[in-house]
């Protein structure tokens, strides 16, 4: 049995939804496997040269705790990694290889793949919705966990929106991150966060696209993150310049998510890549299909 696991990027908190709202982005880890008579890993892409990932490897590590549940048994498979989403950049790597591992898992012992059940199987390694949810369903995603599980609504993004991703040649530790944010916080910054969050959500679903500027501003985590890379506060300002709809922080950083109108989207692209030539920036469309397999 041979199957390939797509699974897409993903971009947390879009401002103040910290731990509950997330977007899906086409930019995917696509990882194959296949029976065999040997266990191996290969690595292509982000990731290739760390051999760390060879013999420590999360996705395999997650695979075979699902896969021994499900079967009672440890086959030997070949892994084929072809890695596009970075790491420790706030782009969801993490929650890729923990959804693909366990849909994975489940495909490879034959038995149904649910996304229900795939979502709420990865809490367990992953505790918050915001970047899990959306890579299993797509599009955007308002998400919380209740009684142990996640409840969701989805929306889908239409084409007329494209997101332009600055990407920094700096990882940003989640842990380390979170660290920095304060323990307790002032009644009116967590008044500030809930009002836009409900605002930015509603924003979404109505596809009130020009609300999503005020709609996305923080008062929680966004700005405190930013300075550990100074130059982010600059990527914000340009993009606002240059017609974003919104400038924000993806995950805990270092890239920083600009959704735009997908006729402004090549100027907002030149004029971010000539002010930060030394990061990488790509146009991507939103996914609204979440993880997929084919068997082959």
């Amino acid at each position: 049995m041979r199957i390939t696991i797509k699974v897409p990027a993903t971009s947390a908190n879009l401002g103040p939804g910290f731990d509950a709202l997330g977007l899906a982005l086409k930019l995917y880890n696509e990882t194959v496997i296949e029976s065999s008579n040997y266990f191996s890993i290969s690595v292509k892409g982000e990731g290739s040269e760390n051999s760390h990932i060879k013999t420590n490897n999360t996705f395999v590590t997650v695979f075979y705790d699902i896969y021994k549940e499900l079967t009672g048994k440890r086959d030997n498979f070949r892994f084929s990694f072809f890695n596009s989403i970075p790491f420790s950049r706030g782009l969801g790597s993490s929650s890729s290889v923990v959804v693909g591992a366990i849909a994975a898992a489940y495909k490879m012992a034959c038995f149904k793949v649910d996304k229900d059940c795939i979502v709420n199987r990865a809490l367990v390694y992953e505790a918050h919705p915001d970047n899990i949810t959306p890579a299993v369903y797509g599009g955007f995603i308002s998400a919380v966990v209740d009684k142990g599980k996640v409840i969701k609504i989805k929306k889908e993004i239409p084409d007329i929106l494209k997101a332009i991703v600055v990407i920094p040649d700096v990882a940003m530790s989640t842990k380390r991150s979170r660290s920095i944010l304060p323990k307790q916080y002032k009644m009116k910054d967590a008044v500030f966060n809930l009002s836009h969050a409900a605002l930015l959500s509603a924003a979404f679903i109505s596809e009130q696209w020009d609300m999503l500027k005020i709609a996305s501003q923080d008062a929680m985590h966004e700005n405190m993150r930013m300075q550990a890379l100074d130059e982010l506060f600059e990527v914000r300002r340009i993009a606002y310049e240059e017609g974003a709809l919104l400038s924000a922080l993806s995950g805990s950083g270092s890239s920083f998510l600009n959704l735009v109108y997908a006729k402004h989207a090549n100027k907002l692209l030149n004029a971010l890549k000539s002010s930060f030539q030394e990061f990488k920036i790509l146009e991507l469309d939103i996914d609204n299909d979440g993880f997929s397999i084919a068997e082959s």
